[in-house]
């Protein structure tokens, strides 16, 4: 998850000019939460929705599908226990020997797009047993999954297009929506990329074993969401493609910039609807803990894997960022705000390794080099996209040194050494 400013045109309500460009060029994404409630107050024109009742919220399941999702932060048993059943008997004991995590950054994904493909040339990058991803993550996700015969598509999607292939404005949406803009050019975008038989070829993959997951973030309960897309691409139900591609697209709606995504539910022969945005609200980059229990378990049998091997890529900067803040209530709003997502990012990396260390599991990370200094004009700008893109591309393909820890953990690991 990332900060969002771009400039587009002018609006009048009441008498007050509302100039969005200039309200989301100083402030980030959340610290538009409170301004937007005042201006927005009586105006919504949003159609109701059918609301799951609290409590009912741990007995829903998505029609026509079985053993899609789990809450992400579930107990290790009730994940495995999900992610286990019912795949074939020789290929659920298959050793896990590399696991591969994606985090969000909204443009800056094409950082990850980049080392990945730099990575595939360079010829050592390995099939991953387990992907995951969250927001622009979860765009790059299915293609790692799936290996370099789709480098070609990662490549596209994060240098050939920009800000108009992924969204409109809509300034309508500040005064009478729920959100800033209209996400049709991304819906596109996914359709274009993400067809019936890319979405086969993740089916054939998880009945091999290999294990795809997106995060989402369920509004009503607060709480994140871990979607098994190969058990989605297996389902035979016709609605299995629209459900793949609402859950790529909920992954990534960055909240009031885009929509959120309705996901119909039903229980007790009742419809509701689910509101579902950015993984990385509640998560910006995660392993479920049992995968990686899973594991390190396979270390314990009588014929021992090699050492799993965990791989981060953080779509960001973990560096701390100097920069002059103005003495006004949007430009503190602004980087406290930044500052916050940024920092929660990182404790999301801590919280993975701790767990690492403990089960075993050797720790990769890979983040945007402080030294990168190219700027954006506006969001999704592509000629920042490409230089990103070529500068994860250049690391990965000349023997990138991964990092073995999160910020501040390096002494401590050295000290155990």
């Amino acid at each position: 998850m990332k900060s969002f400013s771009a400039p587009f045109s002018p609006s009048i309500r009441d008498g007050v000019t509302v100039r969005p460009e200039v309200v989301l060029r100083r402030t980030s994404l959340f610290g538009l939460i409170g301004l937007i409630s005042i201006l927005t107050a009586g105006c919504a024109t949003i159609s109701p929705r059918n609301v799951l009742p609290q409590a009912r919220a741990s007995q829903i399941e998505v029609e026509g599908f079985h053993n899609i999702r789990f809450w992400g932060d579930a107990s290790s048993k009730e994940i495995q226990s999900i992610i286990m059943a019912d795949v074939p008997g020789p290929e659920r004991h298959t050793p896990v020997s590399n696991l591969l995590a994606i985090s969000g950054g909204a443009e800056d994904g094409a950082f990850g797009a980049g080392l990945l493909v730099g990575w595939s040339d360079a010829g050592t990058r390995p099939p991953f047993d387990l992907v995951t991803g969250v927001s622009s993550g979860a765009l790059i996700a299915p293609f790692a999954f799936l290996g370099r015969a789709h480098d070609s598509q990662l490549r596209e999607i994060f240098t050939k297009y920009g800000r108009k292939d992924v969204f409109t404005y809509n300034v309508h949406g500040l005064l009478e929506g729920s959100s800033l803009t209209d996400d049709a050019p991304l819906v596109k975008l996914i359709e274009t990329y993400v067809d019936d038989a890319f979405i086969q070829e993740v089916a054939r993959e998880r009945i091999k074993g290999r294990i795809l997951l997106i995060g989402t973030t369920n509004l009503d309960t607060q709480r994140p969401v871990l979607w098994d897309m190969g058990r989605i691409a297996m389902s035979n139900d016709r609605e299995a493609t629209v459900l793949f591609r609402k859950i790529l697209l909920a992954s990534a709606t960055l909240p009031v910039v885009f929509p959120p995504v309705r996901i119909q539910v039903r229980v007790g022969g009742q419809n509701y609807d689910e509101l579902h945005v950015d993984g990385g609200v509640t998560r910006q980059v995660f392993i479920a803990p049992s995968v990686l229990s899973f594991a390190s378990h396979n270390q314990k049998a009588a014929r021992p894997a090699p050492k799993p091997r965990l791989y981060v890529i953080r779509n960001g900067k973990i560096d701390p960022e100097w920069q002059s803040v103005g003495e006004n209530v949007l430009s503190i709003t602004q980087r406290s705000i930044s500052t916050l997502i940024k920092n929660q990012g990182i404790g999301d990396l801590y919280r993975i390794y701790s767990v690492t260390k403990r089960d075993g599991i050797d720790f990769n990370l890979a983040s945007i080099p402080a030294d990168f200094t190219e700027t954006s004009d506006e969001p999704f700008d592509q000629k920042y996209m490409v230089a990103l893109f070529d500068r994860g591309y250049n690391l990965a393909s000349h023997n990138y040194a991964w990092a073995k820890a999160p910020p501040g953990m390096e002494l401590t690991t050295q000290a155990h050494n």
